[in-house]
C-alpha cells in the first residue's frame, strides 16, 4: 500500500520536526516527508487536518498474559487495545508461563503475535532458569532467537554473586539488562508505601530503602562490569537521584517510569481502593513530583504503562490479597498528555519519551521516528478530543484501571504497523 497522510501536524523528536507536513508511505517503510518522491502514486490517502502524526508508541512493558493466564487477556485482545491506543511495539518481561527461557516460549509469542497482526511484540529473555534466582539462564540462545535484552521480571536475585556473574554474561553477549530494583526482605509482606496513608490504614509498608539499597547495590555491579543496565518502573525522587548521579559519571545506565506514578500518589489507597494496588506502591507527593522533573530532565527516558489485566476476581479481596497492577494500554497516550497540560514537559518531548527514547534502549534505528527509509510506525491522534474512560471504552480485555471515570484530552483515529492501516476509529 501506498499511503498519504495529509495535513496533520507532524511531530517527529529524532528529527526536530513540528510542523504541518504531508507523510508518504510505500512498502512499509516512510518514503517521504513533507513531498512526494517521484512517480508517487497515492493507494489510500488519510486526512489528518487538526491531528497530530507521530512515531507508533513503543511501550517498554506489557504483560500480555498468554502464554500461561489466558483467563486475564491474550495477545490478540491486548495487541488491539495496543492498536487502539496507538501503540505499535510491545516488550513482552519473561514471566510468562512457562517462563521466557527458552527459545520454543519465544517461538509461540512471535506466531500469536504474527497471527493477531495488530502489533509488534518483542521479548525479555529469563535472566535466571525459570526466572528463580539460582542459574544462569542461556542469555545466547535467547538472543539468537530474538530477544531484545534480558530481565528477572518482578523476581527479585537476593544472590548478589548469582546476580554478578549474570551481569558478566550478559555483558559478554552485548545483552541490555532490565532490572526491577526491589529489596526482597524489606518489600516481602508490603502492599502499599511505608507512609501516613499505610500506617493509617493499617497496611504493611514498603520503604523507598526497599529500591534505593538495591539502585545502590546494582549500580556498584555495574561500574565493575560496564554492562549495560536499565532500571524498570523507579518509583523514588531517592532512586532516581543515584540513577542521575550514575549518568553522570558515564556509567551505561537508563532508567524507565510508569504513567500512574506520574499522575497517582498514596493517598489514592484511601477506601482501600484495590485498583490502586501496584508493585512497586504509588508512593508520597514528593515522589511523584521528583519522578516528573526526571522525566522531563530525561533521566528518565521512557514512559511506559506497567501494562498488567487481570480479570474482576483479582481485585475483590480484602486489599493486601488482591493482584497488583493496572491495566494500563488505553491510558498511556492520554497520562502523557496530561503531563503536557500540567507543565510538566512540551509535546515533542512528551512524544520523544514515548517513541524515540524507548527504540534507543532497545537498540532499534529502523523505528521511534518519522526519517525517510523508517518502518512506517504512525499514530495518528485527535489532541481535541474530549473523552471519559469507562469499561465500555476499554479496548483491554483487563477492566481494573483506577482512571476509570476520568476526562481526557486526546484520541487515537488511526494506527500504522509497518504500513498497514491496524486501526481506524
Amino acid at each position: 500500500m501506498r499511503i498519504a497522510i495529509r495535513g496533520g501536524r507532524l511531530i517527529d523528536p529524532a528529527h526536530g520536526l513540528d510542523a504541518v507536513q504531508d507523510l508518504f508511505i510505500a512498502d512499509g517503510s516512510i518514503v517521504g516527508v513533507a513531498r512526494a518522491p517521484d512517480g508517487f502514486k497515492t493507494d489510500q490517502e488519510i486526512d489528518a487536518r487538526n491531528r497530530i502524526v507521530c512515531p507508533g508508541l513503543i511501550d517498554l512493558c506489557a504483560r500480555l498474559r498468554e502464554p500461561g493466564q489466558e483467563h486475564k487477556a491474550t495477545i490478540a485482545s491486548e495487541t488491539r487495545a495496543a492498536a487502539r491506543a496507538g501503540i505499535t511495539t510491545l516488550v513482552c518481561p519473561p514471566d510468562t508461563n512457562p517462563v521466557i527461557d527458552e527459545t520454543a516460549v519465544i517461538e509461540l509469542i512471535r506466531r500469536r503475535a504474527k497471527a493477531a497482526g495488530l502489533a509488534r511484540v518483542l521479548t525479555l529473555g529469563a535472566l535466571t532458569r525459570g526466572l528463580q534466582g539460582e542459574q544462569l539462564a542461556e542469555m545466547a540462545a535467547l538472543k539468537d532467537a530474538g530477544c531484545v535484552g534480558v530481565s528477572n521480571a518482578l523476581r527479585p536475585i537476593v544472590n548478589t554473586l548469582v546476580l554478578r556473574r549474570s551481569l558478566e554474561y550478559a555483558a559478554t553477549h552485548d545483552l541490555t539488562v532490565f532490572l526491577t530494583p526491589m529489596d526482597f526482605w524489606l518489600s516481602a509482606d508490603g502492599c502499599a508505601h511505608d507512609g501516613i496513608v499505610a500506617t493509617r490504614l493499617g497496611l504493611t509498608g514498603i520503604p523507598v530503602a526497599a529500591e534505593t539499597t538495591i539502585v545502590a547495590r546494582d549500580l556498584a555491579l555495574i561500574e565493575d562490569i560496564g554492562v549495560r543496565v536499565h532500571f524498570c518502573r523507579l518509583s523514588s525522587a531517592r532512586a532516581v537521584e543515584l540513577v542521575a548521579r550514575a549518568q553522570a559519571q558515564g556509567l551505561p545506565v537508563t532508567a524507565d517510569v510508569s504513567a500512574h506514578h506520574l499522575h497517582l500518589t498514596e493517598t489514592a489507597l484511601d477506601r482501600f481502593d484495590s485498583l490502586c494496588h501496584v508493585q512497586p506502591p504509588l508512593r508520597s507527593t514528593q515522589d511523584r513530583d521528583g519522578l516528573r522533573a526526571s522525566l522531563a530532565s530525561g533521566v528518565l527516558s521512557a514512559l511506559c504503562s506497567d501494562h498488567q489485566p487481570h480479570e474482576p476476581d483479582a481485585k475483590q479481596a480484602p486489599f493486601s490479597d488482591t493482584e497488583p497492577g493496572i491495566s494500563g494500554l488505553d491510558t498511556l497516550l492520554v497520562l502523557g498528555l496530561r503531563l503536557v497540560e500540567d507543565g510538566v514537559l512540551p509535546l515533542s518531548a512528551m512524544i520523544e519519551r514515548l517513541t524515540l527514547g524507548p527504540a534507543r534502549l532497545l537498540g532499534l534505528k529502523k523505528i521511534g521516528h518519522l526519517g525517510i527509509g523508517a518502518t512506517a510506525d504512525v499514530c495518528i491522534f485527535d489532541p481535541y478530543h474530549v473523552w471519559s474512560l469507562e469499561v465500555r471504552t476499554m479496548g483491554s480485555r483487563g477492566h481494573n484501571s483506577p482512571f476509570l471515570g476520568w476526562q481526557f484530552h486526546g484520541r487515537v483515529s488511526h494506527t500504522l504497523l509497518a504500513g498497514r492501516l491496524v486501526y481506524e476509529a
